[in-house]
């Protein structure tokens, strides 16, 4: 690290990837500048530099790098969201047990059994598919 302890880079994340902007901490001003170097599409890896600015090596590696650890980030972030979403169905289905009101039953009930019919088929093709593969 440079730039009295902060990373060389800082990665503005956005819905589909983020803006790359290279700190400098170390001018004459001694304020911090986020001098954006690079807008990054995660979902399809394009690099796209900002204006003339022409990405170093060592640009393009701390873009790669990030782009790597992101996707993991993300991929690990969607199978905890779906975990968490089994909580809920269990936690549901104790409500619906043990708590909810026939008028409370009677707002999420066609909502509810058309997700959950729409989930099953939808796992029950998927894993149809892995099986017949292999």
């Amino acid at each position: 690290m440079t730039n009295g302890g902060l990373p060389p880079y800082y990665f503005r994340v956005k819905d589909n990837g983020a803006l790359v902007f290279r700190v400098d901490a170390e001018n004459r001003q001694r304020r911090l500048e986020l001098n954006q170097i690079a807008t990054i599409n995660i979902n399809n890896g394009l690099v796209k530099p900002q204006g003339d600015t022409e990405l170093t090596e060592a640009d393009e590696d701390a873009i790669a790098d990030w782009m790597v650890a992101r996707t993991a980030e993300l991929a690990a972030r969607d199978i905890d969201d779906i975990l968490r979403a089994v909580d809920h169905l269990n936690l549901t289905a104790h409500w619906v047990q043990s708590r909810a009101t026939d008028a409370q039953l009677d707002a999420v009930t066609d909502r509810l059994l058309l997700a959950m019919h729409d989930l099953r088929t939808v796992l029950v093709k998927k894993r149809a598919d892995r099986v017949l593969k292999g």
